[in-house]
């Protein structure tokens, strides 16, 4: 049996979560951030420069990031919920004054907790010109 996609209230709560999270990113809200993202060994997070596994190294690498992340736009959000407890949400963006499109993959468990992220990618595409 295929797993029930995008039920329309899981859906728009993930908007919710990935709302929130582009808040804390663009403001650097570091509690914010830690808040989201699953406290476990077994959150991974790979970045544009870095490889990150568990919400220890995460935590660590958010607090030696001077300035925290560049600021961007997204460009376009793509978000699939798995059931009513498992989502994806998928985006583009592009960094103030730059060129390139970024892409950006999050995996977002319910937890007693709340949403939280369990697994992120974030990439650059190749300069193109």
């Amino acid at each position: 049996m295929a797993p029930e996609l995008n039920r329309p209230e899981i859906v728009a709560e993930l908007t919710a979560m990935s709302d929130r999270y582009e808040t804390a990113l663009g403001t650097n809200d570091i509690a914010e951030l830690d808040t989201l993202f699953y406290q476990g060994p077994e959150t991974v997070r790979y970045g544009v420069g870095e490889t990150l596994y568990g919400f220890d190294e995460i935590a660590a690498f958010r607090r030696n990031r001077t300035g925290g992340s560049p600021p961007r736009d997204v460009l376009r959000r793509h978000i699939t919920a798995i059931g009513t407890d498992t989502g994806t949400v998928d985006l583009e963006f592009r960094r103030h004054g730059g060129e390139r499109i970024g892409r950006q993959s999050q995996t977002w468990i319910r937890t007693p907790q709340g949403w939280k992220i369990i697994a992120a990618h974030v990439s650059l595409m190749a300069d193109i010109s």
